[in-house]
């Protein structure tokens, strides 16, 4: 029997752009003429590809689909050099020339500002290239799952699977699916050993892996974090307080991995996988590990933010501080601030740095962070931005000169940006992961400020991810 589909199918597609979030853009003609084309995002596909589209899910104003057939292949493809490129949902991109990511990426800001911010805008600077555009990351995090997701392949050849537990990453959209990962491009083959080596481990000892259905099972999640000094983090979450089989384990990777400097665990019995308000037991050697950005040293521990990418981090910081051009007169603001590294590296330029964070863990070692480098002009504060950074708070530490804002993709809080502007900073420093948050933030704070400067850096090669600054003074 032909399956019959819910929703509608297009012939002859072309793929004219790429979207923000990941997806390509097709446009096809409507069935009123007074709408003219309709937009469909369509995942696989790239620039310059003519497909069949099967449509999955219909909006008012756009529809979203997946390509059926390839009638041609655009030219601007590449090979993608992963095994799981196409499943997993980590490197969207890879099907595209490094170089022509970029002119996307620079393509997607540029639109974002102009249609989102509707302010108006200096030239753009030309976009950052990562200088690793593979095995970049300092952290990952797997999942382990007691039912693993099934590719293509593995359904061809079910009858010989046998084995399937995973760890690995969630397939796109499904919370309670996790691909197996052998190898990730991403991350250095050191993290490659350690996974595969726990998995397989794991395995042999017939340990449990957990059901997100069910909240069962004994191994949950897994992060591993590098850094610049070579130093090595493993953290492993478990659903059960088993300490017979977390010894096991735990010996088992100590004794593999002899150069690892930090092995962690957390017991977390909650329904959701966030470990901030946990408390994390050290197995063997250092609570923390430490990073490098130039002459400047950094201490990181399991619940401490810092940009997965360590080496464009330095130019990301490097372009901040040229863009605050700072005297050494000034007071600095550094909101969002994290374990304190833009605090920490700006800070031989300024007066005084106050850096605001919400996590308490990572304020601890910021301030660790300005002890370790002989800081003394850095004041670091724990708590909410939209309660904390106040018009009483500003009179007591002193009225900012210029403020650096690093938020989340959720952008700033509305009450946050009434603040900023009673505090009528001179200039501000905004660093974004998402342009359209930052595009609408801006909005806001051009009543009293007009972009001079904006410099787009990508710290996130083969994804749609980048990192946009934007330089804002005063009226």
């Amino acid at each position: 029997m032909r399956k019959r589909y819910k929703y509608p199918k297009f012939e002859n597609v072309e793929i004219i752009d790429l979207a923000i979030e990941g997806k390509a853009v097709g446009k096809v003609k409507s069935d009123d003429p007074e709408k003219g084309d309709l937009i469909v995002f369509i995942t696989k596909a790239v620039p310059g590809d003519i497909v069949d589209v099967q449509v999955n899910k219909k909006k008012k104003s756009f529809m979203e689909g997946y390509p059926t057939k390839y009638i041609k292949y655009s030219e601007q493809r590449v090979d993608a050099f992963c095994e799981h490129f196409g499943t997993c949902g980590g490197c969207t991109r890879q099907n595209l020339d490094y170089q022509t990511q970029l002119k996307y990426k620079q393509s997607q800001i540029e639109n974002a500002l102009k249609r989102i911010g509707k302010i108006e805008l200096p030239e753009f600077n030309t976009i950052i290239p990562s200088e690793k555009s593979d095995f970049y990351r300092n952290k990952l995090e797997f999942t382990f799952s007691d039912k693993r997701w099934l590719t293509e392949d593995d359904i061809e050849t079910r009858d010989e699977i046998k084995e399937v537990r995973a760890l690995g990453f969630h397939i796109p959209g499904r919370f309670d699916k996790i691909l197996d990962i052998d190898k990730c491009w991403l991350q250095s083959e050191l993290s490659n050993e350690i996974r595969n080596f726990i998995r397989d481990f794991a395995i042999q000892q017939d340990y449990s892996f957990y059901n997100v259905l069910k909240h069962e099972g004994f191994l949950r999640n897994l992060i591993i974090r590098t850094s610049e000094t070579d130093d090595v983090m493993i953290l492993l979450s478990v659903a059960e307080n088993d300490e017979e089989k977390i010894n096991t384990i735990l010996t088992a990777v100590k004794d593999k991995f002899p150069q690892v400097s930090s092995i962690m665990y957390v017991i977390n019995q909650k329904k959701n996988d966030t470990i901030l308000d946990l408390d994390i037991q050290t197995f063997s050697g250092n609570d923390h590990i430490m990073e490098q950005m130039g002459e400047l040293k950094f201490k990181v521990g399991p619940k401490s933010f810092y940009q997965t990418n360590s080496k464009q981090a330095h130019q990301l910081y490097k372009v901040a501080e040229k863009m605050a051009s700072l005297t050494g007169n000034e007071i600095v603001y550094d909101l969002y601030t994290g374990t304190g590294t833009i605090a920490n590296f700006i800070a031989h330029k300024a007066k005084k740095v106050i850096g605001i964070e919400y996590v308490e863990d990572a304020i601890k070692d910021a301030k660790i962070n300005s002890e370790i480098n002989n800081i003394n002009n850095t004041e670091f504060y724990a708590g909410d931005m939209r309660k904390l950074l106040t018009t009483d708070f500003i009179n007591e530490k002193g009225k900012p000169d210029t403020i650096i804002i690093d938020p989340p993709r959720a952008g700033m809080h509305p009450d946050v940006i009434k603040t900023i502007l009673k505090a009528g900073a001179e200039k501000i420093v905004y660093i974004s992961c998402n342009p359209a948050t930052q595009a609408r933030d801006i909005q806001d704070l051009d009543q009293q400020y007009r972009i001079t400067e904006i410099q787009p850096v990508d710290m996130f090669p083969h994804t749609y991810h980048t990192e946009n600054i934007v330089l804002l003074e005063k009226k």
